[in-house]
């Protein structure tokens, strides 16, 4: 059975994820243009925005009268803005500039055996390509991290959402809901991510022009919140 501190921050998380359209701007274009373990790119936002919030949270504790955290998370939330109008020029790149193809080795038997690079197209309905394209995927981890790391670095208002381990009678309580808030906020973006690439797969197999719209939804969602985000910073 679980707890009510427990259940209380999985709450809480979730909805300040799935509530705070930066979150979802900043992962959607990357869960669109990547093809594979789409949910990780939700999982590893999740831990970047708590690695940020740890990281705000430590400064807080040991420098506080020293250090104008205010302004850190002032720049912080500009910042964002920034990344995410360039996580949306990125997706428009992918969509109009970047080839469909790519070049791999392919090796001819014979007498005099030799290897030469051509290109070939990725095609849904070809079964017999089966390489893997883990770089790509692990640049958008990555790069999910990061975004989810500057997430949690912008806005000490982050903290309004643990002040109600302040008012738990027991010290177990107040770890239960610090775990519940950390173990919603990576299941939300997981799971939201997960379920934009099975709407993005299907769409793809039904219809090229609706995967595309898709795609540049993304985008253009990306660069509006991150315009909005640099205008609350001025």
């Amino acid at each position: 059975m679980v707890s009510f501190p427990l259940f209380a921050g999985i709450a809480a998380s979730v909805l300040h994820v799935i509530s705070g359209p930066d979150h979802l701007a900043a992962v959607t274009p990357l869960a669109i243009e990547t093809k594979r373990k789409v949910w990780k790119i939700g999982l590893f936002w999740g831990f970047g925005h708590l690695t940020g919030m740890l990281l705000i949270g430590m400064l807080f504790l040991l420098f506080k009268e020293y250090i104008p955290l205010e302004k850190i998370s002032e720049h912080s939330e500009q910042l964002v803005g920034i990344v995410l109008i360039a996580v949306g020029i990125w997706a428009f790149f992918s969509i109009f500039f970047k080839h469909k193809g790519h070049k791999y080795p392919h090796v001819h038997d014979g007498k005099e055996p030799y290897i030469h690079v051509h290109e070939h197209e990725h095609n849904t309905s070809k079964l017999e390509h089966s390489h893997a394209h883990t770089k790509k995927v692990k640049q958008n981890m990555w790069s999910s991290f990061g975004i989810g790391t500057l997430h949690g670095l912008a806005g000490i208002a982050h903290f309004m959402l643990l002040l109600p381990v302040l008012g738990f009678r027991n010290q177990l309580d107040s770890i239960q809901y610090i775990l519940g808030f950390a173990l919603g906020t990576v299941l939300a973006m997981t799971i939201y991510t997960f379920l934009l690439g099975k709407i993005t797969n299907y769409t793809k197999g039904q219809s090229k022009s609706l995967y595309k719209t898709i795609r540049l939804s993304g985008g253009v969602f990306a660069i509006l919140i991150g315009v909005y985000w640099l205008y609350l910073g001025y």
